[in-house]
């Protein structure tokens, strides 16, 4: 590998050096799905433990032209299989048609939820995503109700998968080091993985709450329901208080007020 010039950083990315972390996340992964995508392979670290597993059912997104050429280079044998392209601009129910699908990646942090949002969009195809991120945003994704860290992204993921807090992994096994502390996250989709209300609605509820998280629901939601009179109980609580079932339950009141 060394024969080849490594790409630098680049996209707020920061490349794991750590092989024997590198080696771990990839063994997250429940080897079932007919495709891995794996987001970002950057430098390759993670692609080596990925490769000897799933073989050829691996492809690679890649939107940088330095790591793309780096990529080929090492992983010749992928290069049919390596989309220099984003991945928030991949249509994946077009590129994989009639395909279940698993996602890897040590993400860029300032499109990790992004990605995120993108997995939920195709959820009818991705099982499962183990993924590198800020722990800060890691801790929130996997966040019980009531807690702190508890928040858009916990509620809306954890609608449709079970999530799992793996993996703190410190600053000094990335090149160059970032400024925070990451985590690994994996999420599994759930065997129900849709909801029994719009889910649009749902959405905006949630979003709806949180925007205005110290208020009572009753009133931060009242954009949502407009003059409707909607009586719960989960009204007279906070957005942090409610699990996505409670969410769920909301909605679906919201859905029947209206005419």
């Amino acid at each position: 590998m060394n024969q080849y010039v490594k790409p630098k950083k680049r996209l707020g990315q920061h490349f794991l050096k750590d092989e024997n972390i590198a080696k771990k996340v990839a063994s997250y992964l429940t080897p079932s799905d007919d495709i891995l995508i794996e987001i970002g392979p950057g430098t390759g670290n993670l692609t080596t433990h990925l490769v000897k597993e799933w073989s050829d059912r691996l492809w690679l997104v890649e939107v940088d032209d330095e790591s793309v050429e780096y990529l080929q280079n090492v992983f010749p044998e992928l290069k049919p299989r390596t989309l220099h392209t984003d991945f928030l601009q991949l249509e994946l129910d077009k590129t994989f048609p009639n395909k279940s699908l698993s996602v890897i990646g040590n993400f860029p942090y300032n499109i990790s939820s992004q990605i995120l949002f993108r997995v939920l969009k195709y959820r009818a195809q991705v099982t499962q995503m183990v993924g590198m991120f800020q722990k800060e945003v890691a801790k929130r994704i996997c966040s019980p109700p009531g807690n702190k860290d508890y928040g858009i992204l916990s509620v809306l993921v954890q609608a449709y998968f079970n999530t799992e807090y793996l993996l703190d992994v410190p600053p000094q096994v990335f090149i160059p080091p970032p400024a925070v502390d990451s985590g690994v996250i994996k999420i599994e989709r759930k065997p129900e993985f849709t909801l029994g209300c719009n889910e649009e609605l749902f959405t905006a509820v949630v979003k709806a709450g949180f925007n205005q998280r110290r208020k009572k629901l009753s009133n931060a939601l009242s954009g949502v329901m407009g003059d409707k009179k909607i009586k719960s109980e989960l009204l007279d609580k906070r957005a942090e208080q409610l699990s996505w079932q409670d969410f769920e339950v909301l909605t679906k009141m919201i859905e029947e007020s209206r005419p």
